[in-house]
């Protein structure tokens, strides 16, 4: 089992979290121009493997929760230098709840590790960002660190990794 230490986890729950409390920028009303489309496909394109990863982990012990969302909100936006807007997230947000709903979770597990194992720093970064949306509201559930340990596994990162992933985060915050 992977030891997400309290301390760390804290830290990065923390800094995602207000993160994604931020208001994203408003984009002016009116039909949405090419720039922006383009600029939409990209992101779902880049982040929507990574959203989804962390939705499937908020999503595993039934319940959805506001702080689970922001962190998730928040582990976007930093990632990506604010690219990622609530507009973006949303959107990604709503076709992962469709393609849990009609394909169940199982399936996308699969399809999302199928999408991210490939690279093996972004199958990390998935991991660690689904670890810090695990353990938003201070307690990991038992069905979000069995999802942890589906997604590690499938991703090809072992136990001792995985704890290397996680003890980094401590020694990168010095607070």
């Amino acid at each position: 089992m992977v030891r997400l230490t309290e301390a760390a986890l804290e830290r990065l729950r923390n800094r995602l979290c207000n993160q994604g409390e931020r208001p994203s920028l408003v984009l002016p009303s009116g039909t949405p121009t090419r720039a922006d489309l383009m600029e939409a496909v990209q992101i779902v394109t880049e982040f929507g493997p990574l959203c989804e990863a962390m939705f499937l982990v908020m999503l595993a012990d039934g319940r959805v929760k506001n702080v689970e969302r922001d962190v998730l909100r928040g582990a976007l936006r930093a990632i990506s230098g604010n690219r990622v807007r609530s507009s973006h997230i949303e959107s990604m947000l709503d076709a992962a709840a469709k393609n849990v709903a009609e394909e169940g979770l199982k399936a996308r597990l699969d399809d999302v590790i199928a999408r991210l194992r490939e690279t093996p720093t972004r199958a990390e970064i998935a991991y660690v960002l689904a670890a810090a949306v695990a353990a938003a509201d201070d307690n990991v559930a038992p069905e979000e660190a069995s999802l942890l340990e589906q997604l590690a596994d499938g991703l090809g990162i072992d136990e001792r990794r995985a704890n290397e992933l996680v003890n980094e985060l401590q020694q990168d915050d010095p607070a």
